[in-house]
């Protein structure tokens, strides 16, 4: 017997499907505006940051990053409490290995934070924006050294450009860009450990943060002595701005982890760029630094290596499509 299918009932399925597929596409456009929106949103506020910092330059570099440890990790709880985290939390609670390992990735950090802060209020954020461009080389270096990718033929290009700028500024002005490669090294450091370590963010920087409380208010009670260390004598005004330290650590990580979870990795490494780019900005027209010309020949060579890295990972993105 044949079947027989009602027109009716085969335009209800055709309709039913046409709604579903707009509305799926619908959906798709919507998340990934809201990853590119939420990407925009993390690396803005980080290419602006210097200007928070630079509004607290009477306070020490030390002291900054003390405030910024407590801080974001009271904000840290707040957020694993408003985004019902905690069970993420306790999975970790139960492993002592990741959690010394997340105890090294938080001095790694904190060193990355206090070189940055102390960089940007003591006249180097060309060096520090430096670091930041510099940084996704070294991700792919270290990828190779201790992940054992393979380097595409452009990637070598890229990674050999980077380092002959350094190179030429060491030979020719006998300096080396350490503000910057310290920047870049600490922080691909820091995101090799937490690539293996396979925690998610919101958990992974409060139990950081954790670790390093202890002796942030330990310093901020007996070894800090500068007239801003006993915050009861500070303004309101000034107080207040120390407390903010915990916001522009988190709100740029959760707008960053929102992207990662709408958009591909590669699209989300194509923002990487904004924030030393904005930092860039700011160091030469609003805080007047000079660019010297050894970190002129130094930031050529970096962005002609960063040039051929995205040209490169354009291509295997399409190469990859294709397929």
């Amino acid at each position: 017997m044949a079947s027989h299918i009602e027109p009716s009932a085969f335009l209800v399925s055709i309709s039913q499907f046409d709604f579903i597929s707009i509305s799926e596409l619908f959906m798709s456009q919507q998340n990934t505006t809201k990853g590119v929106l939420c990407a925009l949103g993390a690396y803005f506020i980080w290419g602006v940051a210097p200007i928070y910092f630079k509004s607290i330059k009477e306070v020490p570099a030390e002291e900054i990053l003390t405030h910024r440890i407590i801080w974001s990790f009271f904000f840290m709880l707040l957020l694993l409490t408003i985004s019902r985290h905690w069970s993420y939390f306790r999975q970790v609670l139960k492993q002592p290995k990741k959690i010394l390992v997340l105890g090294v990735t938080a001095v790694t950090i904190a060193s990355n934070w206090l070189i940055y802060i102390w960089a940007v209020n003591n006249g180097h954020m060309l060096q520090a924006s430096l670091g930041y461009f510099i940084n996704p080389l070294v991700n792919v270096l270290f990828g190779m050294l201790f992940l054992h990718e393979r380097f595409r033929r452009m990637q070598w290009v890229a990674v050999g450009l980077a380092l002959t700028g350094v190179l030429i500024q060491l030979w020719q002005f006998g300096s080396v860009p350490i503000i910057g490669l310290s920047l870049a090294v600490t922080f691909a450091t820091y995101g090799l450990l937490r690539k293996k370590l396979g925690v998610d963010a919101q958990t992974g920087i409060t139990f950081e943060t954790l670790w390093l409380l202890p002796v942030g208010i330990i310093f901020l009670l007996f070894f800090a002595d500068s007239p801003t260390s006993d915050m009861t004598m500070n303004s309101w005004h000034l107080n207040i701005l120390l407390i903010a330290a915990g916001i522009i650590t988190t709100v740029p990580l959760l707008l960053f982890t929102e992207a990662a979870n709408h958009l591909r990795l590669s699209t989300l490494g194509f923002f990487q760029y904004l924030g030393p780019s904005i930092m860039f900005l700011l160091a030469v027209f609003m805080y007047g630094e000079v660019m010297t010309q050894e970190l002129l020949i130094t930031f050529g060579f970096i962005w002609v290596a960063l040039i051929l890295f995205t040209l490169d990972a354009l291509y295997t993105q399409q190469k990859l499509r294709r397929k």
